[in-house]
């Protein structure tokens, strides 16, 4: 009876370390979209060349940073670093606008330091979205915004 016992305890020991190691030796969240938060450097198509910034570019100041690289993927299509992005948004607390199943999508806005999704997001609503909304606090509550329409290739 002695010997199970000691068995799952060392099986669980093994476990526990092992997932700790994957942890530690996890690597940084790739790049997969540039900034938003200063447009004079993003670039203009295949030159290379600087973009100056246009006053309907502005995202409202209540946006964190990293919730910018996270609209441009939405403009772009992605790819997502979080399998959950792009999924449909239920919306079963009915904090959003009533829509049809499927009208909202969810996407991830990663929080520096964490090493899970944490509790922001974004909301989009539309294929393609015309409406959009942040919650920080995991969907208790959201605020709208609006996001300017994505730069066409000259």
């Amino acid at each position: 009876m002695r010997k199970p016992v000691l068995l799952f305890v060392a099986l669980s020991l093994l476990v526990a370390g092992l997932w700790g190691m994957h942890e530690v030796q996890r690597p940084a969240p790739p790049q997969f979209a540039p900034s938003l938060s200063n447009p004079a450097t993003a670039t203009g198509g295949d030159r290379g060349e600087p973009q100056a910034p246009r006053a309907r570019d502005a995202l409202p100041a209540f946006l964190p940073s990293e919730a910018h690289a996270t609209i441009a993927l939405i403009q772009r299509g992605g790819p997502y670093p979080h399998r959950q992005d792009g999924s449909v948004f239920g919306n079963r607390e009915q904090r959003l606008p009533q829509r049809p199943r499927g009208y909202y999508r969810e996407y991830t806005v990663d929080t520096p330091g964490l090493q899970h999704r944490g509790a922001r997001r974004i909301v989009t609503g539309g294929d393609p979205p015309e409406a959009w909304y942040y919650t920080d606090d995991h969907y208790d509550s959201f605020r709208s915004f609006e996001v300017p329409a994505p730069r066409s290739a000259p």
